[in-house]
């Protein structure tokens, strides 16, 4: 038998052994509303719950450089003031039938999210207030001053602190002049000079039906949700598409800044443009990537760095995928003095694995791990919400819950070598040291 043959029979063998699970995945239907926005609901009676979340193109990478920040504030003032309620008369409205008003924020979305009970009055006194901050939201002059002042204040802690100075001059290395570059709270210059009228003005230009996604879940019918979906954006603005963020360069060239600290511990960042959320190579990187570094205190990176030498606590890699290609990211702390070891170390790590890709022992436990814990990730409500608007926004199959794990477990070695053969090139990488052994080239 040769050896490829022999790969290959340890290859089919081990996958035989990862057990069959079966795993109850929700029933998504989806429809689009009168208003134009797309519509993802999972209808489950179990708890008498209600869960909405409201996400629409409008994240950090919408931002314009001068005035980065914008997005950020206009997000975090939606419920600052709505249609006749004030600041506080929504939080209390909110608080007197136990509901809860949240949201996220990223470069690619912002989102407005709701968890209510499901009883009728509960409900729709939620859903009022809900409706009334997504659609006709006030923007306080006043209050705006006091978050800008807030905002300032916290930038400009940050810029004292190493991780965010790592990860500031990070994103700028890997991203250049694309959108993602740009700070999801701004700059302390560019905040100063935000005013009522950018808010505004931003909201109207991203914020929607056409791109709205509405994701739902809970103890309502489809009939009751089809009218959820219609209320909260029916008065949306309605104004000309913004145009699409640029391409990601992915071909970066090498660089490494060394960027001095008082810190006692030197922060490195390693890294590169990644993959989109719907890259072709997404399942073969998941997977690749789980072994690599994001697999915790069982991966190659945490073994050879921590394990075996000692010289971090923790070391991690993870993707982020985007609209476009986030970045790809290695990360660790250590002593100053042995940075330049450390540094090294993780570089010939990755060097090697994309290379040679897993070994099949590798590859056979993390998919054993993903496969194993993926019932976790839709245990609750607030879980399959927050894929809804994934799948929704991202645009990917609505069978994606259902097929994750038969995906992970296709997954082989030469995919995963292959995979990050295409997407990274580790002669050309993004290094940023923050706190840079005393000595050393700054």
């Amino acid at each position: 038998m040769s050896a490829n043959t022999m790969i290959r029979s340890i290859g089919v063998a081990a996958l035989c052994c990862i057990p069959a699970i079966s795993i109850a995945t929700p029933n998504i239907q989806h429809w689009q509303s009168a208003s134009g926005a797309k519509v993802l609901f999972v209808e489950n009676h179990d708890i008498p719950m209600l869960d909405v979340a409201v996400s629409f193109p409008a994240g950090s990478s919408f931002d314009t450089a001068d005035k980065s920040g914008v997005g950020g504030l206009t997000h975090s003032l939606l419920n600052s003031g709505a249609d006749g309620l004030s600041e506080d008369d929504i939080s209390r409205g909110m608080a007197d039938i136990g509901a809860q008003l949240g949201g996220g924020f990223d470069p690619d979305r912002s989102s407005v999210s709701l968890r209510t009970l499901s009883s009728t009055a509960e409900r729709d006194k939620a859903l009022d207030i809900m409706a009334r901050v997504l659609q006709h939201p006030m923007f306080p002059e006043a209050i705006l001053t006091r978050e800008k002042t807030r905002l300032i204040a916290a930038l400009k802690e940050a810029e004292t602190k190493p991780e965010s100075i790592a990860s500031k001059a990070f994103q700028k290395a890997v991203f250049g002049a694309h959108p993602y570059a740009l700070q999801t709270s701004g700059e302390v210059a560019s905040v100063e000079k935000i005013a009522i009228q950018d808010l505004k003005d931003f909201y109207h230009a991203h914020y929607q039906a056409s791109s709205a996604v509405v994701a739902i879940m809970g103890d309502v019918s489809r009939a009751q949700a089809e009218t959820i979906a219609q209320q909260l954006t029916a008065q949306l603005p309605v104004s000309a598409v913004p145009p699409a963020l640029p391409e990601v360069a992915m071909k970066i060239a090498a660089s490494e800044q060394r960027i001095a600290h008082p810190a006692s511990q030197s922060h490195i960042l390693i890294g590169v443009p990644g993959m989109a959320r719907n890259d072709p190579d997404y399942f073969p990187l998941y997977v690749g990537n789980y072994i690599l570094g994001g697999g915790g205190f069982v991966s190659r990176l945490m073994k050879e760095i921590r394990d075996k030498r000692g010289l971090a606590y923790s070391v991690y890699s993870y993707f982020i995928p985007l609209k476009q290609p986030g970045a790809f990211q290695i990360g660790l702390q250590t002593k100053k003095e042995q940075a330049d070891d450390a540094l090294q170390l993780v570089r010939s790590t990755l060097e090697e694995f994309i290379a040679k890709g897993p070994t099949e022992k590798e590859l056979l436990a993390a998919k054993q791990n993903i496969v194993g814990g993926f019932p976790l990730r839709i245990d609750s409500n607030r879980k399959i919400l927050e894929y809804l608007s994934v799948i929704g926004f991202y645009e990917l199959p609505l069978t994606y819950l259902d097929d994750f794990t038969r995906k992970v477990e296709l997954v082989n070695v030469a995919q995963v070598r292959a995979a990050f053969a295409r997407h990274i090139d580790p002669k050309a990488m993004a290094t940023v040291i923050v706190g840079a052994p005393e000595g050393a080239a700054k």
